[in-house]
């Protein structure tokens, strides 16, 4: 072989050489980035662990105490004529609560919104849904004027009308039925009021070189107070009360959580949530997600954007920020306070 063969034989090894050198650097910059290794017990940079920190389930659309767990008994029906259809039953005597059960309709909705019957407790004097082994000595049943599907309309009240007789028919009670049309009328309004200040408020953080691995949101979630969601890709910053709904989600691809081998999963964008009406106002519910996204974003190499993916200036938050109070405001107002038991009711 002649010198200028052996030559460029060296040159072409050179060059694939750096081609495989590139290559693999390549590969292993694309790669997702990993959490950061951590030593047994070093707290907040742990992963939360599938079931570890779980989110509460709580069905917020729930009408009945049963399914709408408090922080503190109310001494008050759950129902409430701000936002309820309500009819009084007259009873000719006092009603076990196994009775009052066994008349209990199927289900416990009218159309799209929920449907309740109450009782009023003989020893404790609680209103509350009935209980076998309880006595009570008033019932009433009630049917929400709106929420989110929209306002109770007359087939939705015709519907209400027929479960409540059936029920008064068993158990030899007389409903005292409002007004149709007037309660009817009243849901529109108050569908009216919700719509025009309800508020879910979301936004995107997306990588903005390095997608992301599933362990690593993770891991940089857990430092800001999130905590395992109740299905995988979901992550939450649960309430200061037990039972209410989560403060703030956190959303990333559902797919790439239950990959066979997540750490190769690449993800490239991750929601932030708030559904404003059902947190408490002293959460500072959307003042922590600007602070946490801002974070995010500074620790995970990310850009805050819009639903359209537009990125958002730090100053549109605070923006967003001071329209929030007068929204807080004008609830407290109209009784229907952000996080109350009424509003997430309404609001669901």
């Amino acid at each position: 072989m002649s010198t200028l063969q052996l030559g460029l034989a060296g040159i072409g090894a050179a060059v694939l050489i750096a081609m495989a050198v590139q290559a693999a650097w390549s590969s292993r910059k694309n790669q997702p980035r990993q959490p950061t290794p951590v030593e047994p017990g070093a707290g907040l940079d742990t992963v939360p662990m599938p079931g570890e920190g779980i989110e509460p389930e709580l069905d917020a659309a729930a009408f009945d105490a049963a399914h709408f767990p408090l922080p503190t008994p109310e001494k008050k029906p759950a129902m409430d004529a701000l936002i309820d259809v309500i009819a009084p039953i007259a009873l000719d005597a006092v009603v076990s609560g196994d009775a009052a059960l066994a008349a209990m309709p199927a289900t416990r909705r009218v159309g799209s919104k929920p449907f309740s019957i109450e009782g009023l407790n003989q020893t404790s004097e609680q209103w509350e849904v009935p209980l076998a082994g309880q006595r009570y000595t008033q019932l009433q049943a009630g049917v929400q004027l709106a929420n989110r599907s929209g306002p109770l309309n007359e087939i939705e009240y015709s519907e209400f009308f027929m479960k409540t007789q059936g029920f008064c028919d068993t158990i030899n009670g007389t409903p005292d039925f409002p007004e149709m049309r007037e309660e009817v009328a009243r849901a529109r309004e108050l569908d009216q009021f919700a719509g025009d200040h309800d508020a879910q408020l979301g936004f995107a953080l997306q990588a903005r070189r390095a997608a992301w691995s599933p362990g690593y949101v993770q891991q940089n979630a857990a430092r800001h107070g999130f905590v395992a969601g109740a299905i995988p890709g979901r992550m939450v910053v649960p309430a200061s009360a037990v039972g209410l709904p989560p403060v703030l989600v956190l959303n990333f691809d559902t797919q790439a959580a239950l990959a066979d081998d997540p750490a190769q999963s690449a993800i490239r964008e991750v929601s932030l949530s708030l559904d404003v009406p059902q947190v408490q106002r002293s959460e500072q519910a959307f003042q922590r997600m600007r602070d946490i996204a801002v974070a995010l974003a500074a620790d995970m190499d990310g850009v805050i954007t819009d639903d359209n993916g537009i990125p958002l200036p730090v100053e549109a938050l605070d923006q967003i920020s001071t329209e929030l109070e007068g929204l807080y405001d004008t609830l407290e107002q109209r009784d229907l306070a952000a996080g109350s038991a009424l509003a997430r009711r309404l609001f669901s």
